[in-house]
Order: structure tokens, then C-alpha cells, then sequence
């Protein structure tokens, strides 16, 4: 943490002087120093602490470039709310550590071998069920969209905003629960190879297969390059989770397939590189648009947090954080006022925000002590529970969260109503699967 606090300061001093690259570089090097060390110390590739750190600093180091012209100078204000963040969040984390039991190689390896003695024919028949009836349950959910809507976001060509419309409040979450499903598969296919039975001749794992099939076409019927990004990469973090490592050659297959997925549903969401470029405005009008892209949805979302710090007149106490609650009670269509809060960013195409808006947004500088403390503390206690898991399907728990703070500059995930349906969604699978 001292090398964090050393490069942090450095890249504060640098940004001021505005030797832009150069402190976005000291984060970055910060950023994977963090990881490292929480890699080094425990084995685990996905250690939740050591995530967060990587993507979040990581992120504000990208940011630091200052590439586009939307890009401006942050606030002395913003610089102490990302710090502060992250310095509770990882000091909550490593002071519970230190308490109670900390994570070793050792520990590591117990969890990868939990399935030798800790499975059974049960739960891994319940997982496939429970796959089923999700899939079911969605592709319904979709159909009944598709048809109440009237269209389908994939042919609905040179319509920019078809997947945001594509949208029936409360239907939408069932629709979106395919994501889960990939994740439920890896978690039966280990369970199945370790049992020693060949996956080829295991009619579950055809079945399982189509399932899949089902559940990424579905966001790729509703053109959702995120919905399929995170399907992916909580069955990747299932996996990483059960089995401890990741192949290379399976990142090499990964890229291979998810790249030209990727550009292929930008296409079809009508999202041309003269669009993008419009909105991008890069101080480099000669970037290519694959390098603008992934850049502006990382950076961005810094800059609309310091649109929030040197704009907000009043904090909402508590209520834009409880989004979740609201929307999912529907008191939000009964108190229109509980979510009336305006966005603050640089440009109204560009939406998405870091883990900490709401944070900031509820209390200030406050509410970044708080939260990144209570999230540090959380995530000590999922990474505990993992040691002791009675049922597989936890795996799936800890690579949601896993995901969440590998795109943690992405938005606020624990504002966001679906990320909570998801969860209770898997609790109840699990709670069925360990019956």
C-alpha cells in the first residue's frame, strides 16, 4: 500500500503538470503491483482485493492519458475520493486478514479440491435442472418482449438505441438471467469430469451445451455487447475459481471468438466509426476505433465522476444508492421523486460511471470511507466462505462478485437492480442445490 500512496502522490504531481501520459503510467504500474502482490500471496488469479485494485487504479491510470478533448483536468476533490476508495477498501480488507485467518497457497488448493470428497450426483442433477429452468424462464421473457415491443434489437438496423428500448420494467430482469446459465454449465462440467465421466457420452452435457447456446443468443438477439461480456466472464471466473488456473490457449480461443463478436454486435447497434468518433471527440482524430472504443468506455467514466464532484448542488442521502430497492418494489412508478436524480456527465451519450457515483452521490467524501470500507469488508468475507463451501454453486456467487470488481470502473454495480437479481437468483439455486 506505501508503493500505492508514493505513486498515487507522483501521479497527482505529474497530472498538475500536465505530463498527462506519464501519470497515467505510475497508476498502472501501481495498479498491477497491487495485483501481484495479492497473487503472490495467496495463489488465487481472481482474489477479489487484488481485482479491484488492478481494474479501478488501473482504469484511473488509463484515464490519466487525458486522450479526448471531453477530458479535462480533475478537481483536487476528485483525486482524494478515488484515493481515499481505494486505500479503505484495501485497508478493511488486510486489517480483517490479519484478524481472523488471512488466505495462503494452502487454503488455495483445499478449494480446488473440494469436489474429491464434497459432491454428489444430486446437486450436480439439480444444477442442470436449475440451468433448464432458467433458460426457459428467459427465453420466454425475451419472446414475450420481442412480441409486446414489436421488434428485435438485432434486425432493427440503424437504430442506435434499439437494446435500451428493448425494455418491459420487471420482465427485462428475467429476460437478462440467461448470463448465469454459462456460469451453471462450467460448474456441472467439472463436477461431471470429476466424477470420471467422459462429458462426450453425458447426455447432460448436450443438454448443457444447447442451454448455452440459448443463453448467449439471447443477448446477442438483443444486441448487448455487456449482457455477453458478462456472461463470458463469470463462466471464465467460475472455472478460474473451481480449477485455479486458465490456460493461455484459452485466452487465445476467447479473443479469437469475442473480438469479432464484439465489433459484429457494434455494427449491428448501428454504431459506425464516424458515430463513435463524433461522440469519442479524440484529441487524435486518426485512432483507430479499436483502441478509441475500449479506451472512452474505461476513461470516460472518471471524468463524468468529476462532472459529479464540481457540479452535485445537494447529496441524496441515501436515495440514490437504494435504487435497487425502489425499482425492485416498484415504489420508483409509485414516487416518481424516490429516482429523480440528474446525471451528471460529459457528454449525454456517454453514461457509464465508475463503483463510487452513487457513494459520492449519497454522502460525498463520506460516502467513499464508507462504502469502500463496507465493500472491503464484504469482500474479506466472501473470500472466507469460499474456504468452507458446501455447494458448488458458491463458485458462481464468487465470480459474479469477481466480475464486479474487474469492472469496477464501469458503473455502480451495487446500484444497479439487476445486479441484485442475479444474486438472489443464484442464492436460491444454491439453497436448492445443497437442499
Amino acid at each position: 500500500m506505501l508503493v500505492y500512496v508514493i505513486c498515487y502522490i507522483v501521479s497527482f504531481i505529474l497530472a498538475w503538470q500536465h505530463i498527462y501520459v506519464l501519470s497515467g503510467l505510475v497508476l498502472l504500474g501501481a495498479a498491477i503491483w497491487l495485483y501481484i502482490g495479492d497473487y503472490i500471496r495467496t495463489g488465487n488469479l481472481i482474489h477479489l482485493r487484488g481485482l479491484f485494485c488492478l481494474f479501478f487504479v488501473g482504469g484511473q491510470g488509463i484515464s490519466c492519458f487525458k486522450l479526448s478533448r471531453l477530458q479535462t483536468d480533475w478537481a483536487v476533490k476528485t483525486w482524494i475520493c478515488l484515493f481515499l476508495a481505494v486505500v479503505l477498501f484495501w485497508t478493511v480488507f488486510e486489517v480483517m486478514t490479519r484478524l481472523y485467518d488471512g488466505w495462503t497457497e494452502k487454503d488455495m488448493q483445499s478449494v480446488y479440491r473440494f469436489f474429491s470428497s464434497g459432491e454428489s450426483p444430486l446437486q450436480t442433477k439439480r444444477i442442470l435442472i436449475s440451468m433448464t429452468a432458467i433458460t426457459a424462464v428467459s427465453l420466454l421473457a425475451f419472446s414475450f418482449e420481442a412480441w409486446r415491443l414489436g421488434f428485435i434489437p438485432m434486425f432493427s438496423y440503424g437504430v442506435p438505441h434499439a437494446y435500451s428500448e428493448f425494455h418491459i420494467s420487471g420482465v427485462h430482469y428475467f429476460t437478462v438471467s440467461c448470463v448465469l446459465v454459462p456460469s451453471l454449465s462450467v460448474v456441472y462440467c467439472v463436477m461431471t469430469a470429476r466424477r470420471g465421466r467422459g462429458l462426450t457420452r453425458d447426455r447432460g452435457f448436450l443438454l448443457a451445451m444447447v442451454l448455452d447456446l440459448i443463453a448467449l443468443a439471447i443477448p446477442l438477439l438483443c444486441v448487448s455487447r455487456f449482457q455477453l461480456i458478462l456472461a463470458v466472464g463469470m463462466a471464465v471466473f467460475t472455472y478460474i475459481s473451481m480449477a485455479g488456473n486458465f490456460s493461455l490457449v484459452y485466452v487465445g480461443v476467447l479473443a479469437v471468438v469475442m473480438i469479432p463478436t464484439y465489433l459484429i454486435l457494434t455494427v449491428l447497434r448501428s454504431h459506425s466509426v464516424e458515430y463513435l468518433n463524433g461522440i469519442f471527440e479524440m484529441k487524435n482524430s486518426h485512432m483507430p476505433i479499436f483502441i478509441t472504443q475500449p479506451y472512452m468506455y474505461i476513461a470516460n467514466n472518471y471524468d463524468n465522476f468529476n462532472c459529479l464532484v464540481e457540479q452535485l448542488g445537494r447529496h441524496s442521502f441515501g436515495l440514490k444508492g437504494l435504487f435497487p430497492l425502489w425499482a425492485l418494489t416498484g415504489l420508483k412508478f409509485l414516487i416518481p421523486s424516490l429516482v429523480n436524480f440528474p446525471l451528471f456527465v460529459t457528454k449525454e451519450e456517454l453514461t457509464t460511471v465508475t463503483l463510487f457515483y452513487d457513494a459520492y452521490y449519497d454522502f460525498g467524501i463520506l460516502g467513499m470511507i464508507l462504502f469502500g470500507g463496507l465493500l472491503g469488508a464484504a469482500c474479506y468475507g466472501l473470500v472466507r466462505l469460499r474456504k468452507k463451501l458446501s455447494c458448488p454453486v458458491g463458485h458462481v456467487i464468487y465470480a459474479q462478485i469477481a466480475m464486479y470488481m474487474a469492472l469496477a470502473f464501469f458503473t455502480t454495480w451495487f446500484s444497479n437492480p439487476a445486479t441484485w437479481f442475479y444474486l438472489l437468483l443464484s442464492g436460491a439455486v444454491y439453497f436448492y442445490v445443497n437442499a
